[in-house]
C-alpha cells in the first residue's frame, strides 16, 4: 500500500480516538453539542499547557484520565 494511503488512515484513526476521548469526558452533552464551546475548553487547556505551571497541570490531568479510564474499564467487567 502506498506510503500516504497508510499516513492517512493513522491520521484518521487518530482523529477518530480524539473524537472518542471528547465523548467519554461527556463533554457533547455537557455543552449540548457547542463545538465553539469545546474548541474553547480546547484552547483553554493548550494555554495552560504553555504556562509555567505545565508539568503540575499535566500530571493533574494524566491522573483524573487515568481514574477515568480505571472507572470505565471497571465498569465494562460488571
Amino acid at each position: 500500500m502506498r506510503d500516504w494511503r497508510v499516513k492517512r488512515r493513522e491520521r484518521t484513526r487518530q482523529l477518530i480516538e480524539l473524537g472518542g476521548l471528547i465523548a467519554k469526558a461527556e463533554l457533547i452533552e455537557l455543552t449540548d453539542d457547542d463545538r465553539a464551546v469545546i474548541l474553547g475548553l480546547l484552547i483553554e487547556a493548550a494555554a495552560r499547557l504553555k504556562g509555567d505551571s505545565r508539568e503540575q497541570q499535566l500530571l493533574l490531568w494524566r491522573r483524573r484520565g487515568a481514574r477515568a479510564f480505571a472507572q470505565n474499564q471497571l465498569a465494562q467487567q460488571t
